[in-house]
């Protein structure tokens, strides 16, 4: 499968998903095993997860965030990943106003209107900002600059996150982006920001990297983007040059139980929520979550389709892919790459397997538990396996 300029050695990729194990926002021998666990068991690439292009980009505290000093880290990371034949993709985000850390004097998040802050407030970021041309400019050049230094740390591809409810994605649905300029209005207008941002990735690192982007093909909330306005937003990204587009869905605050299709693990989250204020924050989930909502295979099928119909450039599905029946329908509907997440970590080596015919539906119940555990020590992974080694988040990668 040929993704830009690079080769990926199947149509299989490990989806961008919080792994937890950067502590000190350091890249940790954990975070290194854990990518090349799932290379060693056959995927094509594997996504590292939410990179903040800047430190006022960051949602937490112990997030990645780009710069100079984390270098080698990633370095050993790619290099650990390539041994085992697998591509590295490197995930680049901007929080906006889904964050956790103070902005200045103003204490005001950015995002693409202002007004109240409906996560920040949990952690003492009660308003947001409107960005001006000035700021979509610096943060541009900032993912631009990111993107060149994740080519220098070896990796094949960047990912630039244009969904869930962060910085690009406040932009891109109308839940998020109330403007009556040039950037608010239709899809069209609210997808100008986020195509600029690809335009300067593109320019940085495309004849080098494979240049990709996730996208919400629905909010799953009342008022958000339909697939309709995804399949519009989709055009505009394919022809400002996007290598291959992830479809997901679903948004942090608004929806977080879309994303995954199923129900949160509430009481888990409770658990690890670090102040009441974000307890009480689970609660309000609980109450808004549907209470008929069910796991079904390929949730964002329908959705994902109309998006298919709308461009001819190459998609990556994911969205509760759990059987080889599952993959193979897929296929046959013109889906380009198989995007994976919690198959992954409940089993690293599900592709392998699945090619040598030892299964042909994973053992994951879409439980969710391992969102909670992105707040353990030790990192993600699945409650229905061996825990990990906390001694490895300790250690930074390469050492």
């Amino acid at each position: 499968m040929r993704v830009g300029p690079i080769a990926l050695r199947n149509r299989f990729i490990k989806s961008g998903a919080n792994e937890g194990m950067t502590p000190d926002g350091v890249p940790t021998r954990a975070l290194v095993k854990h990518h090349r666990d799932l290379a060693a068991g056959g995927i094509g690439m594997t996504t590292v997860a939410y990179t903040a292009v800047s430190p006022d980009g960051l949602t937490f505290p112990y997030q990645l965030h780009m710069h100079a000093g984390i270098a080698p880290q990633l370095r050993a990371l790619t290099d650990a990943v390539h041994r085992e034949g697998a591509a590295a993709c490197l995930q680049l985000t901007h929080a906006g106003s889904f964050t956790t850390m103070r902005h200045g004097a103003s204490m005001r998040a950015p995002s693409a209107s202002a007004g109240l802050n409906a996560f920040g407030m949990m952690h003492g970021v009660y308003f947001q900002r409107a960005m001006d041309q000035a700021d979509m400019s610096g943060v541009a050049s900032r993912f631009a600059q990111a993107a060149m230094l994740a080519r220098e740390c070896g990796f094949d591809a960047v990912e630039i996150h244009m969904g869930h409810g962060y910085l690009l994605n406040q932009f891109l649905s109308p839940l998020s982006n109330r403007r009556r300029d040039a950037y608010g209005g239709p899809a069209e207008n609210r997808a100008r920001f986020p195509a600029q941002v690809l335009r300067q990735v593109k320019d940085a690192v495309g004849a080098h990297l494979a240049v990709t982007c996730k996208i919400s093909v629905n909010d799953g909330a009342p008022r958000g983007n339909t697939a309709a306005d995804s399949a519009a937003i989709a055009r505009i990204l394919e022809h400002e040059g996007a290598d291959l587009l992830t479809l997901s869905g679903g948004r942090n605050v608004e929806s977080p139980w879309a994303i995954f299709g199923s129900p949160m693990p509430t009481a888990e989250m409770k658990a690890a929520a670090p102040s009441a204020i974000a307890r009480f924050g689970v609660t309000m989930l609980e109450r808004q979550t549907p209470r008929d909502l069910a796991f079904r295979e390929l949730y964002f099928l329908d959705d994902s389709r109309v998006v298919r119909q709308a461009v001819r450039m190459p998609l990556a599905y994911v969205g509760g892919v759990k059987s080889r029946a599952g993959v193979e329908r897929l296929m046959a509907e013109g889906f380009d790459c198989i995007a994976l997440a919690r198959a992954l970590i409940h089993d690293p080596a599900f592709v392998a397997h699945l090619r040598d015919g030892s299964v042909a539906d994973s053992g994951c119940n879409s439980c969710n538990r391992c969102v909670a555990k992105i707040y353990d020590p030790a990192g993600v992974s699945c409650v229905l396996g061996p825990p990990n080694d906390p001694h490895l988040t300790r250690v930074p990668a390469g050492e």
